[in-house]
Protein backbone atom coordinates (compact mmCIF):
# COMPACT_ATOMS: atom_id res chain seq x y z
CA UNK A 1 0.00 0.00 0.00
CA UNK A 2 1.15 3.47 -0.55
CA UNK A 3 0.85 6.85 2.43
CA UNK A 4 -1.35 8.81 2.60
CA UNK A 5 -0.25 12.67 2.48
CA UNK A 6 -1.75 15.81 2.84
CA UNK A 7 -0.43 19.14 2.79
CA UNK A 8 -1.10 21.19 6.36
CA UNK A 9 -1.02 24.78 7.27
CA UNK A 10 0.26 25.81 10.30
CA UNK A 11 -1.05 29.18 12.37
CA UNK A 12 -1.35 30.53 15.53
CA UNK A 13 0.71 30.06 18.69
CA UNK A 14 0.15 27.33 20.11
CA UNK A 15 0.22 26.13 16.11
CA UNK A 16 -2.61 24.23 14.72
CA UNK A 17 -1.97 22.10 11.40
CA UNK A 18 -5.03 22.37 9.29
CA UNK A 19 -4.97 20.32 5.40
CA UNK A 20 -5.65 22.79 2.80
CA UNK A 21 -6.24 22.02 -0.54
CA UNK A 22 -4.83 25.79 -1.60
CA UNK A 23 -3.70 28.96 0.34
CA UNK A 24 -3.72 32.62 0.66
CA UNK A 25 -1.14 35.28 1.46
CA UNK A 26 -2.54 37.90 3.19
CA UNK A 27 -1.92 40.14 6.31
CA UNK A 28 -2.72 37.91 8.90
CA UNK A 29 -2.39 34.61 10.69
CA UNK A 30 -4.70 32.30 8.78
CA UNK A 31 -5.28 29.29 6.15
CA UNK A 32 -8.49 30.83 5.15
CA UNK A 33 -8.73 34.35 5.08
CA UNK A 34 -11.09 34.78 2.62
CA UNK A 35 -10.93 38.73 1.13
CA UNK A 36 -10.26 39.98 4.72
CA UNK A 37 -7.29 42.36 5.05
CA UNK A 38 -5.38 41.51 1.84
CA UNK A 39 -1.84 42.28 1.21
CA UNK A 40 -0.87 46.13 0.87
CA UNK A 41 0.90 47.90 -1.84
CA UNK A 42 3.23 50.09 -0.10
CA UNK A 43 3.93 53.65 -0.39
CA UNK A 44 7.74 53.32 -0.18
CA UNK A 45 10.04 50.47 0.66
CA UNK A 46 8.53 46.94 0.69
CA UNK A 47 5.14 45.38 2.59
CA UNK A 48 5.09 41.66 2.81
CA UNK A 49 2.21 39.24 3.81
CA UNK A 50 2.58 37.34 6.70
CA UNK A 51 4.94 34.09 6.42
CA UNK A 52 3.18 30.93 5.96
CA UNK A 53 4.61 27.39 7.54
CA UNK A 54 3.26 24.58 5.14
CA UNK A 55 4.43 20.83 5.36
CA UNK A 56 3.26 17.22 4.79
CA UNK A 57 1.43 14.99 7.03
CA UNK A 58 2.08 11.22 6.53
CA UNK A 59 -0.23 8.72 7.20
CA UNK A 60 -1.27 4.94 5.83
CA UNK A 61 0.53 2.15 5.42
CA UNK A 62 3.95 2.39 4.35
CA UNK A 63 7.52 1.39 4.50
CA UNK A 64 9.51 5.05 4.36
CA UNK A 65 9.35 8.55 3.14
CA UNK A 66 12.17 10.66 2.61
CA UNK A 67 13.77 13.43 0.05
CA UNK A 68 11.11 15.71 0.33
CA UNK A 69 11.59 19.04 -2.11
CA UNK A 70 9.31 21.84 -3.05
CA UNK A 71 9.05 23.76 -6.32
CA UNK A 72 7.22 26.67 -8.27
CA UNK A 73 6.09 27.78 -11.14
CA UNK A 74 9.12 30.09 -11.73
CA UNK A 75 7.21 32.77 -12.36
CA UNK A 76 5.43 33.60 -8.87
CA UNK A 77 6.88 37.66 -8.58
CA UNK A 78 6.16 37.69 -12.57
CA UNK A 79 2.23 36.56 -12.45
CA UNK A 80 1.70 38.18 -9.25
CA UNK A 81 2.97 41.57 -10.47
CA UNK A 82 4.89 41.99 -6.95
CA UNK A 83 7.09 44.75 -8.59
CA UNK A 84 10.56 45.33 -8.88
CA UNK A 85 12.14 43.14 -6.34
CA UNK A 86 9.48 41.93 -5.06
CA UNK A 87 9.32 37.94 -5.18
CA UNK A 88 8.01 35.41 -2.83
CA UNK A 89 10.21 34.62 0.09
CA UNK A 90 11.75 31.38 0.89
CA UNK A 91 13.31 30.44 4.29
CA UNK A 92 16.93 29.14 3.40
CA UNK A 93 19.38 27.70 5.84
CA UNK A 94 22.85 28.40 5.92
CA UNK A 95 24.21 24.82 6.09
CA UNK A 96 20.94 22.58 6.03
CA UNK A 97 21.76 19.11 7.29
CA UNK A 98 18.64 17.35 6.69
CA UNK A 99 17.18 20.35 4.16
CA UNK A 100 16.04 23.75 4.17
CA UNK A 101 12.62 22.97 5.84
CA UNK A 102 11.68 24.21 9.50
CA UNK A 103 11.30 21.83 12.21
CA UNK A 104 8.02 21.59 14.28
CA UNK A 105 9.79 22.41 17.01
CA UNK A 106 11.15 25.50 15.93
CA UNK A 107 7.68 26.72 14.37
CA UNK A 108 6.96 30.52 14.83
CA UNK A 109 3.56 32.21 14.47
CA UNK A 110 3.78 34.93 11.88
CA UNK A 111 3.43 38.51 13.20
CA UNK A 112 3.03 42.08 11.54
CA UNK A 113 0.43 44.76 11.48
CA UNK A 114 -3.10 43.36 10.41
CA UNK A 115 -4.28 45.01 7.40
CA UNK A 116 -1.20 46.27 6.60
CA UNK A 117 1.85 44.52 6.15
CA UNK A 118 3.78 41.38 7.68
CA UNK A 119 6.82 41.48 9.34
CA UNK A 120 9.67 40.18 7.24
CA UNK A 121 10.66 36.39 8.84
CA UNK A 122 14.42 38.43 8.02
CA UNK A 123 13.85 40.88 10.46
CA UNK A 124 15.86 41.27 13.25
CA UNK A 125 14.16 42.14 16.08
CA UNK A 126 10.85 40.04 15.37
CA UNK A 127 11.55 37.75 12.12
CA UNK A 128 11.42 33.92 12.32
CA UNK A 129 14.09 32.91 14.82
CA UNK A 130 15.33 29.84 12.64
CA UNK A 131 16.12 32.14 9.57
CA UNK A 132 16.51 35.76 10.37
CA UNK A 133 19.98 35.30 11.39
CA UNK A 134 21.21 32.78 8.07
CA UNK A 135 22.80 34.74 5.18
CA UNK A 136 21.63 32.17 2.79
CA UNK A 137 18.04 33.44 3.56
CA UNK A 138 15.84 34.25 1.80
CA UNK A 139 15.85 32.61 -1.21
CA UNK A 140 13.32 33.60 -4.16
CA UNK A 141 10.97 31.10 -4.84
CA UNK A 142 11.29 31.59 -8.79
CA UNK A 143 14.73 29.77 -8.55
CA UNK A 144 13.08 26.50 -7.29
CA UNK A 145 11.48 24.72 -10.72
CA UNK A 146 10.68 21.03 -11.29
CA UNK A 147 13.79 20.72 -11.92
CA UNK A 148 15.89 22.78 -9.31
CA UNK A 149 13.64 21.67 -6.70
CA UNK A 150 14.11 22.71 -3.08
CA UNK A 151 15.25 19.72 -0.40
CA UNK A 152 13.08 20.79 2.48
CA UNK A 153 13.60 17.85 4.49
CA UNK A 154 15.73 14.66 4.02
CA UNK A 155 14.81 12.88 7.38
CA UNK A 156 13.43 9.21 6.81
CA UNK A 157 9.78 8.61 8.19
CA UNK A 158 8.49 5.16 8.80
CA UNK A 159 5.18 6.32 11.10
CA UNK A 160 2.49 8.78 10.82
CA UNK A 161 3.21 12.58 11.29
CA UNK A 162 4.13 15.83 9.94
CA UNK A 163 7.16 16.67 8.10
CA UNK A 164 9.27 19.83 8.21
CA UNK A 165 7.55 22.68 7.07
CA UNK A 166 8.67 25.22 3.79
CA UNK A 167 8.52 28.94 4.86
CA UNK A 168 7.00 31.26 2.74
CA UNK A 169 6.00 34.89 2.22
CA UNK A 170 5.17 37.47 -0.44
CA UNK A 171 7.38 40.68 -0.45
CA UNK A 172 5.79 43.43 -2.13
CA UNK A 173 6.98 46.70 -4.50
CA UNK A 174 5.71 50.00 -4.80
CA UNK A 175 5.04 49.29 -8.71
CA UNK A 176 3.03 46.12 -7.56
CA UNK A 177 -0.36 45.36 -8.78
CA UNK A 178 -3.25 45.64 -6.90
CA UNK A 179 -5.54 43.61 -6.53
CA UNK A 180 -6.72 39.35 -6.96
CA UNK A 181 -3.84 37.51 -8.30
CA UNK A 182 -4.13 34.27 -10.64
CA UNK A 183 -3.44 30.53 -8.95
CA UNK A 184 -0.02 29.72 -8.41
CA UNK A 185 1.02 25.76 -7.89
CA UNK A 186 3.35 24.56 -5.53
CA UNK A 187 4.63 21.39 -5.48
CA UNK A 188 5.89 19.37 -3.06
CA UNK A 189 8.21 16.14 -4.38
CA UNK A 190 9.29 12.99 -2.53
CA UNK A 191 10.22 9.41 -2.55
CA UNK A 192 8.41 6.47 -1.06
CA UNK A 193 9.82 2.86 -0.55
Amino acid sequence: MTATVVVQEGNGSPVTWTTISQGRYCTMDSNNPGDLNPCVIPASNFNYSFWKHHRLYISGTFTKINNIRWFTSGNVATNWNLGTNGMLMVGLRDTPTLGHGCPAGSYQVAVGTVGTTGTSFMDGTSGHAYYKGQSASPGNADSYTTSAALTIDSNDYTAEGGTYSVVTQAKIATNATQGDKPNETFTFRYDEI
